[in-house]
């Protein structure tokens, strides 16, 4: 079940950037999405994409908003998406499909982070599991046509070391009976990887492969409230300064180094002919079922066997499809 999960020796480190994972890749004649492909994150994996030749489309609730951030970027055109409306990812989709564009990778990055009091989309799910899942799972399963035309392409979920910890509960998937902000969003991250992994193995015959990232904990520079702050303070990812503490090795990373790991499954060729794994480090990760607590010097981020279960993710696969019904 796991026998691909494990490193390959990609050549690339954890503080490997995104110019240095796509460097001697050609993307010329490649059309991509990035979903929330302005902010931070998405903007670096945006910018790396166009550099080596791709033809980015950026999918943004705020159009305007997206197209001031990624002014200047060569290569790239802003369409809206509102993952949490179904209509709305129907609508982008259609507008794709109707292009007769291929797709060669879909990098699903926009996600809902740590809502500190419980919110649903328009069909009662909770809104980070609708956003960060749902959402593109809709929009991925509506773009399969163009995803087949491209010959070959990927899916590339954006996780979190949180999809470790995170359960989903199956019972409860929209917290009616209580709410937490970080099991909502260890819910939606582990919803991540269990896609991918039915995904991959639904699709990998028609030449559509799937992966799931963690870019590592990423920090700044933006602005952040006093609480997260203290938070980021006391897990050692800022100083008594509120200075960025950067330790690839421990996860902690730049922008830069956080894209590395999200344009190594969108487009390095080292990926090819595998699917359905859990990335980190720009490499596969390895897998460890070790029980490893969560300290100020050790984020575990490795994969664990619970999250890339087979049968979970088929259950989830059905449980999304009747969601959307």
């Amino acid at each position: 079940m796991y026998e691909h999960q494990h490193p390959i020796g990609s050549g690339f480190t954890a503080a490997s950037t995104a110019d240095d994972v796509l460097a001697g890749v050609d993307l010329t004649g490649r059309s991509m999405i990035v979903t929330g492909g302005h902010g931070r994150l998405g903007r670096e994996v945006t910018r790396a994409l166009a550099a080596a030749g791709a033809a980015v489309t950026v999918a943004s609730r705020d159009v305007d908003r997206a197209t001031a951030a990624v002014q200047g970027i060569s290569g790239v055109r802003v369409e809206q998406l509102d993952l949490s409306d179904p209509d709305s990812v129907d609508a982008f989709a259609e507008r794709w499909n109707a292009s007769s564009r291929p797709l060669h990778a879909l990098v699903a990055n926009a996600a809902m982070l740590f809502t500190p009091e419980l919110q649903l989309d328009a069909r009662g799910n909770e809104l980070s599991f609708s956003t960060s899942h749902l959402g593109h799972f809709q929009l991925t399963r509506a773009l399969l046509p163009a995803l087949r035309a491209a010959d070959g392409a990927r899916v590339l979920s954006v996780t979190s070391g949180a999809a470790r910890f995170g359960q989903i509960r199956w019972d409860d998937l929209a917290f009616t009976r209580g709410y937490d902000a970080g099991a909502a969003y260890g819910q939606s991250k582990r919803a991540n990887v269990l896609f991918t992994v039915e995904l991959d193995r639904r699709f990998a015959d028609e030449g559509i492969r799937a992966f799931a990232a963690h870019p590592g904990v990423i920090i700044g520079p933006g602005p952040h409230d006093p609480d997260r702050i203290s938070s980021y303070r006391e897990q050692g990812l800022v100083d008594e300064h509120g200075d960025t503490v950067i330790d690839p090795t421990a996860g902690k990373k730049t922008i830069e180094q956080g894209a590395a790991n999200l344009v190594f499954g969108a487009a390095s060729p080292v990926l090819d002919g595998i699917g359905g794994v859990y990335l980190k480090d720009s490499d596969v990760a390895r897998l460890d079922d070790e029980v490893r607590p969560l300290t100020a010097d050790s984020i575990p981020s490795e994969a664990n066997s619970a999250m890339l279960d087979a049968d979970d993710a088929r259950r989830l696969w059905s449980v999304s499809e009747q969601l959307l019904a």
